[in-house]
């Protein structure tokens, strides 16, 4: 704790990265309880979950190439806030849609969110590397990391609770506050020198016209370290059960326990806690685990995590339901915090952008036919049913990766993330 309390007081650059992003992924949550919350309340069907969940995804998907280019190409400052200011007017927009609650405008605004949301999240992932040194970016990727995961928990139980006592309208108008607070913080971020801007050669006439030669650049810079093709792979395994618990999580607490917004926000926030307690055990010994040990700790890590996720499909009481998504996600929680750090130190600085946000699209890819192929079932199958398969598809994940390692394939590479000369400014920049 101490770590992160120094972290926030010493580092300019991150304190403001870190507030803006508490404000922002608390409204973030605001805006999913209520768009989920909204839409079952209107139709009571599992499969209009699915259809805002792809609506979420396909976007997503699409965007992160593109994203991946612009933010290895450009001021990945600016790119951030660019992303922030389009979401904040999207996120008005959700306040027409509680007066016309037509799905399809559900649908339309929750894409156009999820279209600029890859910009600003791979956006973050690669500037952290620059605005914290080599001894803090452990600590700076926990905190990162456990804040999302706090909010999560945080943004959850408020959310629920504010949608029933103060209606839709006040969560989306809090959300689209959040990412205009958003905007400002990261306004105030500064580098010396190059700023944010990664380092690049001159661009052809060609490079400028045909973005994709940049990003099939990335993906065979990926396909050359076997770990980051081993995490990516590690994102699909998860992805493959993982897409179908998000819709799931919404039919549970609307259907199964009748709980009503306020129970989709406990669900979420029981979630949340459970990433936090994974995330801050990460800290804890992730510096002290040998790289043999790393790789054998994510294998148990998606045990847990699809074991947890059958018990909490299966059980009858609320409480115990809570119980086991905390300790399903916890096991994310470990996992997530150990393999980002070993992207933030072995991705090169020109390269992050597009490592990033194709892991960000690989993940909503596989989610996004995971999402599909469970509303569908709901509408003839037991969600229990479907829950008690997303947890043991999620857990083949454990397979894969254990048979990488036992096999020789996942060898440490080089450490390339952080730049000798990527050293935070702490103080104000000179006039």
């Amino acid at each position: 704790m101490n770590a992160f309390v120094s972290l926030l007081r010493d580092n300019r650059n991150y304190r403001n990265t870190w507030i803006g992003q508490v404000v922002s992924e608390v409204g973030d949550h605001f805006n999913n309880v209520a768009v989920f919350s909204l839409a079952v309340a209107a139709t009571r069907s599992g499969l209009v979950v699915s259809g805002l969940m792809l609506s979420r995804a396909i976007p997503a998907m699409l965007a992160g190439p593109l994203a991946g280019v612009v933010l290895d190409r450009f001021d990945r400052k600016r790119v951030m806030i660019a992303s922030d200011l389009v979401r904040a007017i999207v996120a008005m927009g959700f306040i027409v849609a509680v007066k016309h609650p037509d799905t399809w405008l559900l649908y339309l605004l929750s894409a156009l969110l999820m279209l600029a949301s890859p910009f600003f999240t791979s956006g973050r992932a690669s500037i952290l590397p620059s605005i914290a040194t080599s001894e803090e970016l452990h600590t700076a990727n926990s905190l990162t990391q456990t804040t999302q995961w706090t909010t999560l928990a945080v943004g959850a139980f408020l959310a629920g609770t504010s949608v029933m006592q103060f209606g839709y309208r006040w969560a989306f108008f809090g959300n689209s506050v959040s990412f205009l607070i958003s905007a400002l913080c990261i306004s105030r971020l500064f580098l010396p020198g190059r700023g944010f801007r990664p380092p690049r050669t001159a661009l052809t006439e060609t490079e400028v016209v045909r973005p994709w030669h940049e990003y099939a650049e990335g993906l065979r810079y990926m396909r050359s370290v076997p770990l980051i093709l081993g995490l990516a792979m590690v994102n699909v395994g998860w992805a493959t059960g993982g897409g179908a618990a998000q819709i799931l999580f919404t039919i549970f607490a609307e259907l199964v326990f009748n709980r009503g917004p306020a129970g989709l926000g406990m669900i979420w926030g029981f979630a949340g806690i459970g990433l936090l307690c994974g995330g801050a055990l990460a800290y804890t010994i992730g510096q002290r685990l040998s790289f043999t040990n790393y790789k054998r700790s994510i294998a148990i890590c998606y045990v847990v995590h699809g074991g947890s996720y059958i018990l909490f499909s299966q059980v009858r009481s609320f409480s115990w339901a809570l119980a086991f998504i905390a300790l399903s996600r916890a096991g994310v929680g470990f996992s997530s915090v150990m393999n980002m750090s070993q992207l933030l130190r072995q991705v090169p600085n020109a390269f992050r952008g597009r490592v990033f946000a194709t892991l960000e699209s690989i993940t909503w890819s596989v989610m996004m036919i995971s999402m599909m192929l469970a509303g569908i079932a709901s509408q003839s199958w037991n969600p229990r049913t479907i829950g008690a398969i997303a947890g043991a598809l999620s857990s083949t994940t454990a397979v894969c990766w254990g048979w990488l390692h036992l096999t020789g394939r996942l060898p440490e590479p080089a450490r390339e993330g952080v730049d000798p000369n990527e050293i935070e400014i702490h103080g104000e920049p000179a006039a």
